[in-house]
């Protein structure tokens, strides 16, 4: 099936077409000095109320390894990430219903798929079953081909969006998803990644010096759909499975990211990705890793993300049996312990992220929450 694919109006030259009068212009200007206008919106996207004193709220739900996040504005409005794995009794589905009820949630307005792996596509169907979903991004089309079950899951996946109605937006690096109050900013995808650095970023990265380089992959996770969120002076970035050799194209010789706050960190911890550059490029204050028992959490990064610079603490979504006894966080950071994968339990992490850069992390399964003051 071929879906009608279009962008976000975002660009340029869209952005200044749709002010092409005079009187347009003035009523553009207006608005970012504070005055508060009535002003036509596309019908594609609903209308909602900014109020910059709550947080922006997060949820990294457990889908045992695979990944899928949301994101919860001020406004209200939503972004889901990915909804994990097919099968299991709708495992997965149901537990991002669980989050999306506490957010009080009656439909999603974006869902973004990073690439089409079946432990990041394969709840779609079922999810759809359960809830309505306004608009859907990704980057178009499987490009793994000869991979059978990555194959059959963007098949299924297109025939369930088909079924839902979903309108499709073709993600592109540079464009924006219109989250009002926040600024969200696509930086990957389909195998292409910015041109020009975010603003603010843009310096030489000295950890590119002694990072080695690794051979282009040639999967659906070189494709991931990534992207880094603003909202006042918080940052957090979230790359889906990017691997290293797109990492290092965002990274060296000129770091076109900046640092962040967050780092949802890539592919669940996995030794393909989150290389040196990328890490101490970035210097996260916190990171949260939505591995599984028997997914994830490998050695390699885990040693990487725990020495990056300004790291406060790693939260991983379950215990990893790679990891072992050297290579897990401490038992108050984990939301889910040894022994715990395929359970009923599914605990999340939360987080909830304010304008002036406080950060605080909630575990489900202890009911502890730890606050981050803001950077200085």
């Amino acid at each position: 099936m071929v879906r009608p694919k279009r962008s976000f109006p975002s660009s340029t030259s869209q952005r200044y077409g749709a002010f092409c009068t005079a009187a347009a212009r003035v009523a553009f200007a207006l608005v970012f000095v504070g005055i508060t206008l009535v002003h036509a919106q596309t019908t594609n996207f609903r209308r909602h109320k900014v109020s910059v004193a709550k947080p922006l709220t997060v949820y990294f739900v457990d889908v045992e390894g695979g990944q899928s996040t949301l994101f919860v504005t001020p406004s209200h409005q939503s972004l889901l990430v990915d909804a994990g794995w097919p099968d299991h009794d709708g495992r997965d589905a149901d537990r991002i219903m669980t989050v999306v009820k506490r957010a009080g949630l009656d439909h999603i307005d974006y869902f973004l798929l990073t690439h089409f792996h079946q432990d990041h596509s394969g709840g779609v169907p079922n999810l759809v079953k359960l809830i309505h979903i306004d608009d859907v991004i990704d980057h178009g089309t499987n490009r793994e081909t000869s991979n059978a079950p990555t194959q059959q899951a963007f098949e299924n996946y297109e025939a369930a969006l088909a079924h839902a109605g979903a309108k499709h937006i073709l993600a592109q690096p540079g464009e924006s998803i219109p989250l009002e109050g926040l600024t969200t900013t696509i930086v990957s995808a389909d195998g292409k990644v910015i041109d020009t650095p975010l603003p603010g970023a843009g310096q030489p990265n000295p950890a590119c010096k002694n990072c080695p380089t690794r051979p282009a992959d040639q999967t659906e996770n070189a494709r991931s759909v990534g992207i880094v969120m603003q909202y006042g002076k918080m940052r957090l970035v979230d790359l889906g499975d990017l691997t290293w050799d797109r990492e290092m194209q965002l990274m060296c010789p000129v770091n076109k990211l900046g640092r962040m706050d967050v780092y949802v960190v890539s592919h669940h911890g996995w030794y393909p990705s989150s290389s040196p550059a990328f890490v101490d490029g970035i210097a996260p204050r916190i990171a949260i890793m939505d591995n599984g028992e028997t997914k994830g959490g490998s050695p390699g990064p885990w040693d990487v993300i725990e020495k990056s610079p300004r790291l406060k603490d790693l939260w991983q979504l379950h215990y990893s049996a790679e990891g072992g006894a050297q290579h897990n966080v401490a038992d108050p950071f984990i939301a889910n312990l040894k022994g715990a994968s395929g359970s009923s339990d599914g605990h999340y992490i939360r987080l909830e992220a304010y304008p002036d850069g406080r950060l605080v992390v909630f575990n489900s399964r202890t009911g502890e929450s730890k606050t981050y003051p803001a950077a200085p």
